[in-house]
């Protein structure tokens, strides 16, 4: 597909993704500044995920696992705007997670306080998946957990689906990032894939995850955003393919199935690569956030 034919594609692409179409928004271009090459290196495992393209996928797994916690959906459903304004709090996930895996440390460590402090108002009463009547506080280690090991989770496992093998292995990913649970108030985070794997499994063998009407109801919503019209295809087969990467138990919970025509399984893997790898070449192949990060690390002879 010519370049030029997919203009309209890569204005609404950037539109959603930073909120705006046409220039870079000031905070990738400040990634540049800096006194040291951040927490993460351009050969690290984190680089290799985070640049690629399935972090698109990622997310929208992380969000559907992240529902499955009482708590940390009351925070999402009683605090949030992401019915009225979904993409702002897109951009700022996304600034969050590029700021820490390409910033500097000061960078990083400012952008997770102030997330910190924005989670500080946040708090409520919820249901446990158990049936206990708790308070829940955004900042709590436990939720801030449990959220952390959904989007590890889920931007490692879409990278496999999607790309292959994580450079250096799942370990290093998960490893890697476990430097941003800390930074956000994790204690202790997973390091190792089967680490992980034994968290999300504890979380439901003590009964704290559950579905229900408020996960429907954001189930509802991820299935069918409001996307611009153009783009609306493509997340289609994203959410099919984030569909064949989730456990079972999770999809229960969900109240959703993999996709299928009829009595026989439905692949939607191949048309997930396909849709990123137009969106690939639509934006191209370094993001502004990595190429900010890149000359600051060749400023400072780090490269």
């Amino acid at each position: 597909m010519p370049l030029d034919a997919l203009g309209p594609l890569r204005t609404r692409l950037r539109l959603t993704f930073a909120g705006q179409s046409e220039s870079v928004p000031a905070w990738e271009t400040a990634l540049e500044e800096g006194d040291d090459a951040g927490f993460f290196a351009p050969d690290s495992a984190v680089w290799a995920v985070h640049s690629s393209m399935s972090p698109i996928a990622g997310g929208i797994r992380a969000l559907l696992t992240q529902a499955l916690h009482p708590g940390v959906l009351a925070g999402v459903a009683d605090h949030s705007d992401y019915r009225t304004d979904p993409l702002a709090r897109l951009a700022g996930t996304i600034r969050w997670i590029f700021t820490v895996t390409y910033g500097d440390t000061t960078a990083a460590r400012r952008a997770c306080a102030y997330v910190r402090r924005r989670h500080e108002p946040v708090e409520g009463d919820y249901v446990s998946g158990s049936g206990k009547h708790l308070h829940y506080s955004a900042n709590d280690p436990a939720l801030a957990e449990w959220v952390h090991i959904a989007f590890t989770d889920a931007f490692l496992r879409t990278y496999e689906a999607l790309h292959g093998p994580v450079p250096g292995g799942a370990d290093a990913y998960v490893g890697g990032w476990a430097l941003a649970g800390e930074l956000m108030g994790v204690a202790d985070p997973p390091r190792t894939e089967a680490a992980l794997q034994s968290r999300i499994e504890a979380f439901d063998a003590a009964r704290q995850l559950a579905g229900g009407p408020r996960v429907a109801e954001v189930v509802a919503f991820l299935r069918r955003p409001p996307l611009d019209p153009l783009l609306k295809p493509g997340y289609a087969m994203l959410f099919g393919a984030v569909l064949e990467t989730m456990p079972q138990r999770h999809l229960d919970l969900l109240g959703l199935s993999r996709p299928r025509l009829g009595p026989m399984p439905l692949p939607a893997t191949p048309a997930a690569k396909a849709t990123l790898a137009v969106v690939g070449r639509a934006l191209g192949p370094i993001g502004p956030s990595q190429a900010a990060a890149r000359r600051r690390l060749a400023r400072l002879g780090a490269l």
